[in-house]
C-alpha cells in the first residue's frame, strides 16, 4: 500500500507557531519572516497584551458611568496598538536574544538565529512598528500619551531581566499589563487607583502564565545559565501557581469594588462574578498542569486568552446595569 501523502511544513515555520496559522500559509512569502518576527503566527500574545487594556477600559467606565464612540475608539485603537507593539517588543527580544535563541531548541528556529532575517533588517521592522504604535497613542489624552511612553522603559529592559535576576517574569508583567493603566486614562483623563490595583492583578496573573509557560525550556536554560520563575520554583511550582491565582481574584476583586463605589448593587454582584470565574478556570489549568509535557504546558499557556475573556465579560454587562 502507498504512504499517504502528507503536507510538509511551510518553509521557515517557527516550530512553536500555532499549526495552520495564517502567516504560513496565507501571507505573502517575503512578509513572512517578519511577521514572524512580530509573533504574528503565535497570536496568545497579543491576547494577553490586549486584555489588560479592555479590562482597564470597562473598569473605566463602570467608575465613572459614562461611555460614549471614543471609548469605541480607545478599543480598537488598543486592539492595533497591541498588535504592533508586541510585534516590535517581540522584535527587540529576538534582537537581543539572538545568540540565546540559537542555543534552545524551541527558538533556534527564529527568524534571526535561522537566518531568515538579518539583524539590521529587524531593527527597521521593529522601529516601524513602533511608529504605527505612537500615530495610535497620539490619538489619546496627554496623560495617556505619556504613560505610552513610560512604558518603553519596561519593554526594553524585558529582554535583558533574565540574565540578572530569578524572575524575569515581574518584569514581563510591568511591561504586559501596562495598557490597564493607559486605557483607565485613555477613559478618564487620569491615573486612578483602580486601575493601579488592576496592575499589580495583572501582574500576578502573568506569573501565573508565564511560569507555566517558561518550564518548556527550563532543562535548555539550566545549561545556558537563563533564570527564570520555573527554574527557581522547581518542583514548588504548583503552590506558587496556587499563590499567583489568589493574588490574582483578590486583587483584581478589589479593583471591581473600588470601580462600583457608585454603581447598583446588580452591578457590583455582575462585574464581582468576573475574578471569581476567572479564578475558575486558572483552578482548571492547575488541574491539568504536568510540567513534564511540553505539549500540555503551551495547551495551557493559550488557554489563558479565555481565562483573561471571562472577566471581561462580566464588566461588558455591568456597564449596562
Amino acid at each position: 500500500m502507498a504512504d499517504t501523502p502528507t503536507t510538509p511544513e511551510p518553509q521557515g515555520q517557527v516550530s512553536d507557531a500555532v499549526k495552520g496559522n495564517w502567516v504560513d500559509h496565507i501571507a505573502p512569502p517575503p512578509s513572512r519572516p517578519y511577521l514572524r518576527l512580530s509573533r504574528a503566527d503565535r497570536p496568545i500574545g497579543t491576547w494577553l497584551l490586549l486584555l489588560p487594556c479592555w479590562m482597564g477600559l470597562l473598569l473605566a467606565m463602570l467608575s465613572d458611568g459614562s461611555y460614549g464612540w471614543f471609548d469605541l475608539w480607545i478599543a480598537i485603537g488598543c486592539a492595533i496598538g497591541a498588535f504592533v507593539m508586541r510585534g516590535a517588543g517581540c522584535t527587540w527580544n529576538d534582537i537581543t536574544d539572538r545568540e540565546i535563541d540559537g542555543r534552545v531548541e524551541r527558538t533556534r528556529s527564529r527568524p534571526i538565529p535561522s537566518g531568515q532575517v538579518s539583524t539590521k533588517q529587524a531593527v527597521a521592522w521593529m522601529v516601524a512598528q513602533a511608529l504605527i504604535g505612537l500615530a495610535i497613542l497620539l490619538t489619546f489624552n496627554s496623560a495617556a500619551i505619556l504613560l505610552g511612553v513610560l512604558s518603553l522603559l519596561p519593554v526594553a529592559v524585558y529582554p535583558f531581566a533574565k540574565r540578572f535576576t530569578w524572575w524575569p517574569q515581574v518584569f514581563l508583567g510591568i511591561a504586559f499589563n501596562w495598557g490597564a493603566l493607559l486605557a483607565w486614562t485613555a477613559h478618564t483623563g487620569s491615573l486612578g487607583l483602580p486601575a493601579i490595583i488592576l496592575y499589580l492583578a495583572g501582574i500576578a496573573w502573568t506569573l501565573f502564565y508565564d511560569t507555566i509557560y517558561a518550564h518548556q525550556d527550563t532543562e535548555d536554560d539550566a545549561l545556558i545559565g537563563v533564570k527564570s520563575t520555573a527554574r527557581l520554583f522547581a518542583d514548588k511550582t504548583p503552590q506558587w501557581l496556587q499563590a499567583f491565582t489568589i493574588a490574582t481574584v483578590a486583587l483584581l476583586g478589589v479593583a471591581v469594588v473600588l470601580s462600583c463605589l457608585d454603581r447598583s448593587p446588580l452591578s457590583l454582584v455582575v462585574a464581582l462574578a468576573g475574578p471569581w470565574a476567572m479564578g475558575w478556570h486558572m483552578q482548571w489549568q492547575m488541574r491539568r498542569l504536568d510540567m513534564d509535557d511540553n505539549h500540555r504546558l503551551m495547551m495551557l499557556f493559550r488557554s489563558n486568552r479565555d481565562t483573561g475573556l471571562i472577566p471581561l465579560l462580566f464588566f461588558a454587562i455591568a456597564c449596562f446595569l
